[in-house]
Formats: structure tokens, sequence, C-alpha cells
């Protein structure tokens, strides 16, 4: 018999769980593009794109997901044969770097591996030694979605300067907007890059690129920037229908501007405060089953680098797919792939999952994952460790008081 009938829950790294008023609020017909309400609706989206980053320069909205971020930053960045130094901390930082090689940037990769963080003294050196300053721009994943590695990235900005290169500081925030602690300005980020379904909590369709007024004026000309990927007629559109070279997506932004109210009402830190929690817990919970059976573990060993928006785990192979097989088809409940930790033809790749709990995530729904995937190791005789649900359940009474 299955318990899985009744409202699933999406407990993957996006697209994350739409709240109910934003479907609401993309649940209407399609407006008038060339005046009226819509143009004052997306006027008041800019200060809180900006607030959401911490940022005060430019930001730019293409129709697309983040690997279209990625492009619209590539191609406004760099022209073709410049350097780009990436900095891997799992597979979406290769991922970039694939990107920008695809379109004819010369690309360096400082590969860390899957489960530990930059070395900053490694980036340093590298810079140090580019006396001719040919690389362009670092390029980095603040949160990398497959490893749950999060990168310091204030710490990753005293490198570049401690070097005295002045090089670029490009960061992809896709997975941890909304979620994480960011301050684009404070931490000396000139480029950013995001994605509109994981902590903006709205279906995809929406990728954005914040960029300082340093960065446009170093980027000006760009042989890579196309008529749809520049971002200067995205930043200074005099007609309303440039803002995404052609027709407006007005259902996500509606639901874009229902999201950006909700983190208004709650407040920003308020927010990173509730991800921050809801991590403890899950960490709490990993803590407990990998006592009794050591196949279990976190993927990131250091609390301080794990990100708050997703866990990457393993369980040792077969069990990580069985226990995300049992979850969704018995309980509902569907966790996400161990994306790039091992090939999906390879047996090692059923030993890895993600616990996605970013964006539309509250105590029960993260308190009720865990649960379901407790009952899951019991009924699979998955071996673990005793007092998880205890230990979750400890650290969400902490964070509430």
């Amino acid at each position: 018999m299955s318990l899985a009938n009744g409202r699933p829950y999406l407990a993957i790294p996006g697209p994350s769980v739409i709240p109910d008023r934003v479907l609401q609020a993309m649940h209407q017909g399609s407006p008038n593009i060339y005046e009226g309400p819509l143009i004052a609706m997306v006027e008041s989206l800019w200060p809180d794109l900006r607030r959401v980053a911490g940022t005060v320069g430019h930001v730019a909205m293409y129709i697309g997901n983040g690997h279209a971020g990625w492009e619209a930053a590539n191609a406004n960045i760099f022209s073709r044969g410049e350097r780009a130094l990436v900095l891997a901390t799992g597979q979406f930082g290769l991922s970039w770097a694939n990107a920008a090689r695809a379109m004819g940037i010369e690309v360096e990769v400082l590969d860390f591996g899957k489960s530990t963080p930059a070395d900053f003294a490694r980036v340093e050196a590298v810079l140090r030694a580019d006396r001719e300053g040919k690389i362009k721009a670092v390029l980095t994943t603040h949160v990398d979605t497959a490893s749950s590695i999060r990168t310091d990235i204030a710490g990753l900005r005293r490198a570049i300067d401690a070097a005295g290169h002045p090089a670029l500081l490009a960061v992809d925030c896709i997975a941890s907007l909304g979620c994480d602690e960011f301050r684009m300005d404070d931490w000396g980020v000139d480029v950013m890059v995001a994605a509109c379904q994981k902590g903006l909590m709205t279906p995809p369709g929406l990728a954005f690129v914040w960029f300082s007024e340093a960065a446009r004026m170093r980027c000006g000309r760009s042989d890579l920037a196309t008529p749809y990927w520049a971002w200067g007629p995205r930043i200074d559109a005099p007609d309303f229908w440039q803002y995404w070279a052609g027709t407006a997506p007005t259902s996500h932004l509606f639901g874009l501007r229902a999201a950006l109210d909700m983190i208004g009402e709650e407040g920003l830190p308020q927010v990173w405060q509730r991800h921050r929690v809801l991590a403890g817990a899950v960490w709490a919970a990993f803590d407990c089953w990998s006592a009794g059976n050591p196949a279990i573990a976190m993927n990131v060993a250091t609390p301080s680098d794990r990100a708050h928006s997703v866990t990457a785990a393993r369980f040792g192979p077969p069990h990580a797919t069985r226990l995300r097989e049992w979850c969704e088809q018995k309980a509902g409940v569907t966790l996400g792939i161990g994306l790039g930790m091992a090939a999906s033809t390879e047996p090692a790749y059923h030993g890895f999952l993600r616990v996605g709990h970013m964006g539309h995530v509250n105590a029960h729904m993260t308190l009720g994952a865990l649960a379901v995937m407790e009952a899951g190791m019991v009924a699979l005789d998955i071996p673990h460790g005793p007092g998880a649900l205890a230990a979750a359940a400890k650290v969400v009474a902490g964070g509430a008081l």
C-alpha cells in the first residue's frame, strides 16, 4: 500500500516548492504589454531585486533558466579568446566552465573536487603568476547545487585583492539567493547570476544578471554580446519590450512580484535565519544516522562550508536510490539525485542523494521529510543510528525561541 496520496513534497534543490500565493498571482489572463499596470508593476521589481542581492548596481532580466544566466554573464564579460579562471567545487563550477569554453572563451579551471572548498592560497598564486593580467574574470559558485559546498565569497575577494590582480569577480548564486546570506556590494562582487526557481520561489523561466557600474564600463565592448544577450538594452530600455528583447514573460513577472513581496514581508535576515535553522535540523539528523552506519555521511564535513539550501549526502550504493524511490512512491516525498557524484551508468551513482531545503520551506516540511526518510530506512532495512528526529526537533525548537 502507498501512503503517497495527498499533496506531494518536492524536497529537491530546485525547482523548489512554489507557494500558493505565487501560483495564484500567475493565474490570470495576459495583460496589456504596451502600457498600464504591468509597466508600473515591473518598475517595482528592480529595487527589490537589487535589495535581495545586496547591491545598488544594475540588474538585467532574461527569459531562461540558470544556464541562460551563465550565457548572459559570459557574453557580456568576455570577448572571444579572453581568459576566465573558474573555481570548481562541484558539478556546476565545471558546467559553467564548459559553457564558457563552448563560447570561445579561454578557460583555466582550478578543480577542488566534489567535497572540499576552494583553497584561496592556490587562487592567489595563480593570479600572481598572471603578470600580464590576461585573466579577465574569476568565476565561481556561491553554492554548488550538486556538492552543497558554500564558498566564502568575501574571502575569495580578499585573495584576488591580495594578488593585486584586476580580475572581475563573477558569482553564480542560483542555488543560494534568498537562502544563504549574500551581500554583493559588501563582498566586492562585480557580476552575479541567479534564476527564479529556487530561493525566489517562482517556476523556472527567469534568469538574472546583476553587475556593478565598474563591470559595465569594463565589459562594454564584448564581441560575444549578441542583441539578445547584451545587458545594455536591458537596463537602459527606452521601450518596455527591450527589457526582454521581445514579449514580456508576464505570468512569471506576476509570480516574481508575489515572491519578492513574501521575502520582503518576512525580512531578508529572517529568511536567511530560517534556512540556517532548517539546514541545521537536517545536519543533526544525518549526524545521528551516520553514528550507526559509517556509509551514511554528508558530503561536506565542515559545517561552515555547507550550504543552507541543500544537503548532499551518501548512503552507499544502492541504498540512496532505494531510499529515494521508497520516499517518493510510498510517502510522497521526492528527494534529489546525487548529481555529478558518479555517472548514472556506474553502480556508485546509486549511493548519493540530496535533500533540498530552499525557498518556501518551513519546520513541518523539513521535519516531515526527515521522518519519511527514517521510515524508509526502517522499511528497507538500511542500518542507521537512533535519535535523528529528536535531534532535528531540538534544533528547530531552539531556532524558534
